[in-house]
């Protein structure tokens, strides 16, 4: 005579045990959430190029950082990570203002790239997010040379 286990005991431990390790699985949330910014930005906001209409350039002004260079920015004041840093006399396109002129959308090349091909000089048919190819980023007014 052989003696059978009853299987609902059985079955029942495997599926508690499945649930208890699944539970384990899963990392507790961090006690603080600013660790986890390290090098990343906490908000982005692309620079809007063609606003000023589709009969102008992308973006109306070019301009070069003023000497002592400038930090580029992800976003309008989301100062806590630097994209890049800029040498003075840097060339860079204007392409929107935020917060009255307190900062400003650029869209500059990357160094040994031609600045014509980061398509800016031309119209677009209506106000749209850059894509590339160039770099594109936030600085604060009055780092830059207007019209330089």
């Amino acid at each position: 005579m052989t003696s059978r286990l009853p299987l609902r005991p059985l079955l029942c431990t495997f599926v508690l045990s499945a649930l208890v390790l699944a539970g384990c699985s899963q990392p507790a949330p961090p006690l603080d959430n600013a660790k986890l910014a390290g090098g990343e930005p906490i908000a982005t906001r692309a620079v809007m190029i063609g606003t000023e209409g589709p009969t102008l350039p992308a973006c109306s002004s070019i301009s070069r950082v003023q000497d002592g260079g400038t930090d580029v920015y992800w976003a309008p004041d989301e100062t806590r990570v630097v994209k890049a840093r800029l040498a003075g006399g840097t060339p860079v396109s204007l392409c929107e203002a935020a917060e009255n002129d307190a900062w400003f959308g650029i869209v500059f090349a990357a160094p040994g790239t031609d600045k014509d091909l980061c398509g800016i000089g031309r119209s677009v048919a209506s106000a749209r997010e850059y894509q590339g190819p160039c770099r594109w980023g936030w600085i604060r007014g009055g780092t830059v040379r207007l019209g330089a």
